[in-house]
């Protein structure tokens, strides 16, 4: 006979659907303490759990690695063979059962009771050995598993969404950001889309900057030499006035016989767009292509005037940001 896979898919995925609109009713006060627990905690965040549960925690432990929460999984069955010295007293240990009864656990759940190590259970059954001797219960739904009822699909979609429940909570009590994100991102598209101005400006002595009373001819040879096609003009007090591009000397030499004896301040582009150092690449990237220009000064917090590097529209497509 015949079978509709499809219907079969559909069935798993509805499953998994109930499995969670359960588990937000679950969510409580144990929840909140949860999360103050691990956002407080001095030393590791450690994970276990057993066959699928412990792949679970294997995932979630790297969730929490990677927003700024030290976290590892460990091998229940090793962890009987010399792994539990690598649990400390100011651990916090989050162990992931469904029956909570995992034999394989028990060893675990004896040594943090002996040396006060805080122990958070994630488990859908209140008279299991992990309940009991917890001292945070994420109690969860014991709900339907799909193939036969036999395989962990339902229950292990319940764990992993309480656990990335977590390690967002966690994020945010401790006001783990974008910039934070991007330090351990640094590859892929997801560290491309994290970049800043600050990582692709030009710094330093590269910065084009010259005197707003430099006269034309000095600017014009200055300008070839830089080949950036910008300047950036500064007063007496180092502060930025304005910058001085290829276009505006085309302009001013429609307009004008001889410029070349003029000072730049009479032909520069007043009050250029400067960004902070941490706005995002692709949003700079939005802003030149908004205002059609090719280039804009970056500045550090309020201090808009005092120009720090230069973000040229090259800079970013070379970093394959678009």
């Amino acid at each position: 006979m015949k079978k509709n896979f499809n219907n079969i898919a559909k069935n798993v995925i509805e499953l998994e659907i109930n499995a969670l609109k359960q588990l937000k009713s679950y969510i409580n006060s144990s929840f909140s303490e949860a999360v103050n627990t691990i956002a407080n905690c001095q030393s590791k965040v450690i994970l276990g759990g057993v066959g699928k549960s412990g792949l679970i925690a294997s995932k979630i432990a790297a969730t929490f690695s990677s927003v700024g929460t030290p976290a590892f999984c460990i091998s229940a069955s090793d962890c009987s063979h010399g792994d539990l010295g690598s649990i400390t007293k100011k651990d916090v240990l989050i162990l992931i059962s469904n029956s909570g009864n995992s034999e394989e656990l028990k060893n675990i759940i004896q040594y943090a009771n002996r040396y006060k190590i805080k122990l958070i259970s994630i488990v859908s059954k209140k008279n299991s050995t992990l309940y009991k001797a917890s001292d945070i219960k994420l109690l969860v739904p014991n709900v339907q598993e799909a193939g036969y009822g036999i395989v962990p699909t339902a229950s292990t979609a319940v764990q992993l969404s309480i656990g990335d429940a977590l390690a967002i909570a966690t994020m945010q009590y401790k006001k783990f950001g974008k910039l934070d994100f991007k330090k351990f991102h640094p590859s892929g598209n997801l560290g491309k889309k994290l970049k800043t101005a600050e990582d692709l400006m030009i710094i330093k002595n590269k910065i084009p900057f010259i005197s707003e009373n430099e006269n034309v001819k000095n600017c014009l040879k200055i300008l070839n030499l830089k080949k950036l096609g910008v300047l950036i003009v500064r007063n007496n007090k180092q502060m930025t006035t304005g910058i001085f591009t290829d276009g505006d000397i085309k302009r001013a030499m429609q307009k004008n016989n001889d410029i070349s004896e003029k000072k730049i301040k009479f032909f520069m582009t007043k009050n250029p767009k400067s960004i902070d150092k941490d706005t995002l690449a692709v949003k700079a990237l939005s802003i030149m292509n908004e205002r059609k220009i090719t280039c804009l000064c970056v500045h550090k917090k309020n201090n808009k005037k005092k120009t720090i590097g230069i973000l040229h529209i090259h800079n970013i497509l070379e970093a394959n940001i678009n």
